[in-house]
Protein backbone atom coordinates (compact mmCIF):
# COMPACT_ATOMS: atom_id res chain seq x y z
CA UNK A 1 0.00 0.00 0.00
CA UNK A 2 1.15 2.92 -1.23
CA UNK A 3 0.92 6.74 1.06
CA UNK A 4 -1.56 8.61 0.19
CA UNK A 5 -0.48 11.46 -1.93
CA UNK A 6 -2.92 14.22 -0.26
CA UNK A 7 -2.28 15.62 3.34
CA UNK A 8 -5.23 17.25 4.69
CA UNK A 9 -4.14 19.81 7.43
CA UNK A 10 -8.08 20.03 9.71
CA UNK A 11 -7.66 22.93 11.65
CA UNK A 12 -11.14 23.54 13.87
CA UNK A 13 -11.08 24.60 17.16
CA UNK A 14 -14.15 22.69 18.38
CA UNK A 15 -14.56 19.93 15.67
CA UNK A 16 -17.04 18.23 17.76
CA UNK A 17 -19.12 21.27 17.39
CA UNK A 18 -18.85 21.84 13.83
CA UNK A 19 -21.31 21.17 11.13
CA UNK A 20 -19.38 20.98 7.56
CA UNK A 21 -15.80 20.42 9.18
CA UNK A 22 -16.89 17.63 11.25
CA UNK A 23 -18.91 16.23 8.12
CA UNK A 24 -16.01 16.62 5.86
CA UNK A 25 -13.64 14.95 8.29
CA UNK A 26 -15.70 11.70 8.38
CA UNK A 27 -15.90 11.80 4.88
CA UNK A 28 -12.51 11.87 5.05
CA UNK A 29 -11.79 9.51 7.42
CA UNK A 30 -13.74 7.10 5.19
CA UNK A 31 -11.17 7.69 2.31
CA UNK A 32 -7.70 6.66 4.20
CA UNK A 33 -6.69 5.20 1.06
CA UNK A 34 -6.34 8.83 -0.83
CA UNK A 35 -5.89 10.74 2.36
CA UNK A 36 -3.80 11.15 5.35
CA UNK A 37 -5.54 13.29 8.20
CA UNK A 38 -3.41 15.56 10.44
CA UNK A 39 -5.85 17.38 12.91
CA UNK A 40 -4.06 20.20 14.44
CA UNK A 41 -6.33 21.09 17.08
CA UNK A 42 -6.61 17.11 18.45
CA UNK A 43 -2.68 16.48 17.33
CA UNK A 44 -1.62 19.62 19.60
CA UNK A 45 -4.21 20.28 22.20
CA UNK A 46 -1.40 22.00 23.72
CA UNK A 47 -0.47 23.98 21.00
CA UNK A 48 3.13 22.77 20.93
CA UNK A 49 3.94 21.73 17.48
CA UNK A 50 6.73 19.02 16.51
CA UNK A 51 8.07 21.03 13.51
CA UNK A 52 10.28 18.02 11.82
CA UNK A 53 6.54 15.82 12.26
CA UNK A 54 5.10 18.31 10.39
CA UNK A 55 7.86 19.08 8.22
CA UNK A 56 8.32 15.32 7.26
CA UNK A 57 4.36 15.02 6.48
CA UNK A 58 4.65 18.47 3.84
CA UNK A 59 7.35 16.45 2.30
CA UNK A 60 5.80 13.24 2.13
CA UNK A 61 2.41 14.17 -0.18
CA UNK A 62 2.42 15.95 -3.18
CA UNK A 63 -0.66 17.53 -2.43
CA UNK A 64 -1.93 19.22 0.63
CA UNK A 65 -5.18 20.81 1.75
CA UNK A 66 -5.67 23.71 4.57
CA UNK A 67 -9.12 22.89 5.64
CA UNK A 68 -10.72 25.11 8.41
CA UNK A 69 -13.66 27.57 9.08
CA UNK A 70 -12.84 30.98 8.12
CA UNK A 71 -12.35 32.37 11.27
CA UNK A 72 -13.10 36.10 11.27
CA UNK A 73 -11.71 36.34 7.78
CA UNK A 74 -8.83 34.31 8.50
CA UNK A 75 -7.47 31.46 9.71
CA UNK A 76 -8.37 29.54 13.36
CA UNK A 77 -5.02 30.92 15.43
CA UNK A 78 -2.98 27.04 15.48
CA UNK A 79 -3.16 26.53 11.94
CA UNK A 80 -1.37 30.46 11.67
CA UNK A 81 0.67 29.11 14.41
CA UNK A 82 1.96 25.99 12.59
CA UNK A 83 2.92 27.95 9.67
CA UNK A 84 5.09 30.65 11.75
CA UNK A 85 6.47 27.34 12.90
CA UNK A 86 6.41 24.97 10.47
CA UNK A 87 7.26 27.16 7.12
CA UNK A 88 10.35 28.21 8.13
CA UNK A 89 13.68 29.98 6.19
CA UNK A 90 15.60 27.25 4.80
CA UNK A 91 12.90 24.65 4.76
CA UNK A 92 10.06 26.33 2.69
CA UNK A 93 11.86 29.59 1.30
CA UNK A 94 14.98 31.32 0.81
CA UNK A 95 17.83 32.09 -2.12
CA UNK A 96 18.60 28.31 -2.51
CA UNK A 97 16.96 26.04 -4.70
CA UNK A 98 17.57 23.52 -2.05
CA UNK A 99 16.25 26.05 0.93
CA UNK A 100 12.69 25.63 -0.67
CA UNK A 101 11.68 22.25 0.13
CA UNK A 102 8.02 23.01 -1.08
CA UNK A 103 8.52 24.11 -4.48
CA UNK A 104 5.92 22.58 -6.99
CA UNK A 105 3.95 21.15 -3.92
CA UNK A 106 -0.20 21.67 -4.99
CA UNK A 107 -1.90 23.77 -2.12
CA UNK A 108 -5.58 23.96 -1.43
CA UNK A 109 -8.05 25.50 0.27
CA UNK A 110 -10.92 23.95 2.25
CA UNK A 111 -12.94 26.52 3.50
CA UNK A 112 -16.31 26.49 5.85
CA UNK A 113 -17.96 29.85 6.06
CA UNK A 114 -20.83 31.13 8.01
CA UNK A 115 -22.19 33.88 5.80
CA UNK A 116 -23.81 33.42 2.41
CA UNK A 117 -22.01 33.66 -1.30
CA UNK A 118 -24.00 36.48 -2.07
CA UNK A 119 -21.96 38.40 0.97
CA UNK A 120 -18.48 37.84 -0.74
CA UNK A 121 -18.56 40.22 -3.74
CA UNK A 122 -17.31 43.67 -4.00
CA UNK A 123 -21.22 44.74 -4.01
CA UNK A 124 -22.11 42.27 -1.06
CA UNK A 125 -22.23 42.72 3.24
CA UNK A 126 -18.11 42.33 3.37
CA UNK A 127 -17.07 44.18 0.22
CA UNK A 128 -14.91 41.70 -0.85
CA UNK A 129 -14.58 37.99 -2.06
CA UNK A 130 -13.78 35.16 -0.39
CA UNK A 131 -10.43 35.14 -2.64
CA UNK A 132 -9.63 38.55 -1.46
CA UNK A 133 -9.88 37.65 2.29
CA UNK A 134 -8.11 34.82 1.19
CA UNK A 135 -4.77 36.85 -0.34
CA UNK A 136 -2.40 35.80 2.76
CA UNK A 137 -2.73 32.63 2.17
CA UNK A 138 -1.90 32.66 -1.50
CA UNK A 139 1.03 35.13 -1.48
CA UNK A 140 2.28 32.75 1.10
CA UNK A 141 2.05 29.47 -1.28
CA UNK A 142 3.06 31.53 -4.34
CA UNK A 143 6.03 32.78 -1.63
CA UNK A 144 7.34 29.33 -1.62
CA UNK A 145 7.69 28.15 -4.80
CA UNK A 146 3.56 25.99 -4.15
CA UNK A 147 1.32 25.63 -6.76
CA UNK A 148 -2.21 27.58 -5.90
CA UNK A 149 -5.08 25.55 -6.11
CA UNK A 150 -8.55 25.92 -6.56
CA UNK A 151 -10.32 26.98 -3.46
CA UNK A 152 -13.07 24.51 -2.16
CA UNK A 153 -15.90 26.45 -0.04
CA UNK A 154 -18.93 25.98 1.80
CA UNK A 155 -21.17 29.35 2.34
CA UNK A 156 -24.17 29.82 4.42
CA UNK A 157 -23.25 27.73 7.46
CA UNK A 158 -24.61 30.13 10.10
CA UNK A 159 -27.97 30.40 7.67
CA UNK A 160 -28.38 26.58 8.43
CA UNK A 161 -28.33 24.94 4.46
CA UNK A 162 -30.31 21.84 4.09
CA UNK A 163 -28.70 18.98 5.16
CA UNK A 164 -29.07 17.65 1.57
CA UNK A 165 -26.41 20.23 0.53
CA UNK A 166 -24.23 19.74 3.27
CA UNK A 167 -24.25 15.57 1.87
CA UNK A 168 -23.28 16.82 -1.77
CA UNK A 169 -20.76 19.24 -0.76
CA UNK A 170 -18.64 15.97 1.33
CA UNK A 171 -19.33 14.25 -1.76
CA UNK A 172 -18.00 17.11 -3.81
CA UNK A 173 -14.65 17.33 -1.17
CA UNK A 174 -13.90 13.93 -1.67
CA UNK A 175 -14.34 14.18 -5.73
CA UNK A 176 -12.09 17.48 -5.88
CA UNK A 177 -9.56 15.83 -3.75
CA UNK A 178 -9.88 12.44 -5.95
CA UNK A 179 -8.96 14.45 -9.08
CA UNK A 180 -5.59 15.66 -7.04
CA UNK A 181 -4.47 11.89 -7.19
Amino acid sequence: MTTARTLVLVTHPNIDTSVVNKRWLTELQANPDIVTLNELYARYPDQHIDVRAEQDLLLAHDNIILQFPLYWFSTPPLLKKWMDEVLLQGFAYGSRHSERKLAGKRIGLAISAGIKEIDFRATGRYAHTLEEFLMPLRSTIDYISAESLPTFAFYGVEEGRASDELELSAAQYIQYIKNLQ
